[in-house]
């Protein structure tokens, strides 16, 4: 009856279901229908349905437009009748103390002492299922089951980096040994040497007191040979008297070193060491962190400030007292990095926003985001280098590593499934890991300020990015196409926008001094979150800091950033 084009369904994906012309399919011709007869029980293309009604005018046909009048096809009944336990049965009966349906080899198997299992054609009782209503909820599901595949898929990557930073770990490691166990070898061979050097000046003097010695005696002994039987009797006096205290001197040293003594060196290696290292299974311990990770929220649950507070975050080393605070980024650990404009460096602070550490450009860092719960990007420029220069934790310090150079200006940088986000001042690129351009999302190039910075929501479906220029915030999809526009008279040259793990998004007005809640398509504002009146002067970054559930800012030309409490 139905005729079914297998070839428009894309088994395990989005692809629609359609059905074929049934004479064109006749003669082995795949075209899609665009009529349904009730009384040949057929399809036909537009094509054939003019032959068609030659032939049977009083015929009563559907066309697209009346597809809820085509039945179901016989694939469609197929799939929805299957058994998923046993796929070779059908469907026929329906057990209501489980609530379950079943095959004839369910009811055999499972369900041969429950009292309510009936046939699914006596089971069909009272109005039909709203399968629209279903099919709304089939979609809400998926939404979720996405946002849920997208974060174990970063969490994979997130994984992926881990693992080659601790391969990185386990090589300094044993380099670090290495090098203890060379500074161990060089203390070794110096006592070697220091001791063969004591040895061999003992043994030296001694066969130097030998060698004097013998040569003294020799001469006396030759001596004595030219003046005997020469009736010199000084002489013969004084050489016997000189002979006789040689003798003796050599007769004592002969007696002194009686008992010879043969001197050798012996390595004796440290056994408890070695016996230490021998129970060592390995350079270390691999653990497995985990941190829960709350569940999606309510992207439009409104945030109520409950008070501020202020922290001043310059150093002594720093030159400009007064800083542009132009990025805060939230790491995993729960410590924080501000960017600093002015002195060109990041900066981390501790819990309690006291700075820790720091970390130097030779740059201006305009925008953070993060890579890995331990490694950021830093949108960095100056005269001649636009870019992002990366940044990690490393025991408890601040390390540049690589860096990615555009062709273009960077100003705002955000981070999607390894995506990077990168703006320009007029356009929205996305690029690879590893500094691949992949693509120019968005461009407007009405003015310089069209386009300043980027935050992308939880699920990457929707990109964020601020038009100072024109006083907008605009919401685009993956592909680049413009979902919406948000306007209102409070937000007055907007810069910085925000987007946290509950995907609530924040914006702020440099000119109007205010921070905005905006709802999670980017279309309204849900609230005014603080104003001039809080403290705001010019704010130039925003982020939310979910276990102090506090929301950071960082303004022109302030020393101190600005913390005010939510819930």
């Amino acid at each position: 009856m139905a005729t079914f084009s297998q070839s428009a369904v894309g088994k395990g994906s989005d692809s629609f279901t359609d059905y074929c012309c049934s004479p064109c399919q006749e003669h082995e011709i795949d075209q899609w229908a665009e009529f349904y007869c009730d009384n040949c029980l057929k399809f036909y293309c537009a094509k054939c349905i003019n032959l068609h009604g030659q032939l049977f005018g009083k015929h009563v046909t559907y066309g697209r437009g009346d597809t809820s009048k085509w039945p179901v096809s016989k694939e469609v009944e197929d799939f929805i009748q299957k058994c998923d336990l046993h796929e070779d049965k059908r469907l026929e009966m329906f057990c209501n103390d489980h609530s379950q349906l079943c095959c004839t080899n369910c009811a055999f198997l499972n369900h041969r002492q429950c009292a309510k299992l009936a046939l699914i054609s006596e089971s069909v009782k009272g109005p039909l299922p709203d399968l629209q209503q279903i099919s709304r909820k089939i979609e809400t599901v998926l939404v979720e089951l996405k946002k849920l595949q997208n974060y174990w898929d970063t969490n994979m990557q997130s994984l992926q980096v881990s693992y080659k930073k601790q391969l990185h770990e386990i090589g300094q490691a044993r380099k670090r040994i290495n090098i203890i166990l060379d500074e161990m070898e060089k203390t070794t061979l110096k006592e070697l040497e220091d001791k063969m050097m004591c040895l061999k000046a003992s043994v030296n003097t001694n066969v130097e007191n030998c060698s004097k010695l013998q040569t003294e005696l020799k001469r006396l002994s030759d001596t004595i040979h030219d003046i005997v039987d020469k009736g010199k009797a000084e002489l013969s006096f004084i050489a016997s008297k000189k002979c006789l205290q040689k003798i003796n001197q050599s007769e004592t040293y002969l007696i002194e070193n009686l008992v010879q003594v043969e001197s050798s060196l012996t390595f004796q290696a440290d056994s408890d060491f070695q016996q230490h290292l021998s129970k060592l299974s390995g350079l270390g311990k691999i653990v497995v962190c985990t941190q829960a990770v709350p569940p999606h929220g309510d992207p439009n649950k409104v945030l109520t400030v409950q008070g501020r507070s202020e922290y001043n975050v310059n150093i002594p080393s720093d030159i400009f007292k007064r800083c542009d605070i132009r990025a805060i980024c939230v790491l995993s650990n729960d410590q924080i990095l501000v960017a600093d404009d002015d002195n060109e460096r990041v900066k981390l602070l501790d819990h309690q926003y006291q700075v820790v550490g720091h970390c130097d450009l030779n740059a201006c860092p305009t925008d953070i985001c993060l890579i890995t719960p331990s490694e950021v990007a830093v949108a960095v420029y100056d005269t001649e280098t636009h870019g992002a220069q990366f940044v990690s934790m490393n025991d408890g310090r601040l390390v540049k590593g690589r860096k990615l150079l555009f062709q273009h200006p960077c100003w705002g940088i955000a981070n999607n499934q390894q995506d990077l986000y990168v703006t320009s001042g007029t356009a929205l690129y996305k690029y690879s890991m590893t500094g691949d351009l992949l693509n120019k999302l968005y461009e407007d190039t009405s003015s310089s300020c069209t386009v300043n910075m980027c935050a992308v929501s939880p699920s990457g479906d929707k990109i964020f990015v601020t038009k100072s220029e024109h006083n907008k915030v605009i919401t685009l999809a993956r592909d680049g196409t413009v979902l919406c526009t948000f306007t209102d008279p409070e937000l007055v040259r907007p810069r910085v926008i925000h987007v946290t793990a509950q995907g609530q998004v924040l914006v702020c007005g440099g000119e109007s001094g205010n921070i905005l809640q905006l709802d999670g398509e980017g279309k309204k504002k849900l609230a005014t979150l603080a104003t001039r009146s809080d403290g705001l002067h010019l704010p130039l970054s925003v982020c939310y800091n979910r276990s102090s559930t506090s929301i950071i800012v960082g303004q022109l030309q302030r020393a101190d950033i600005l913390v005010f409490k939510v819930k």
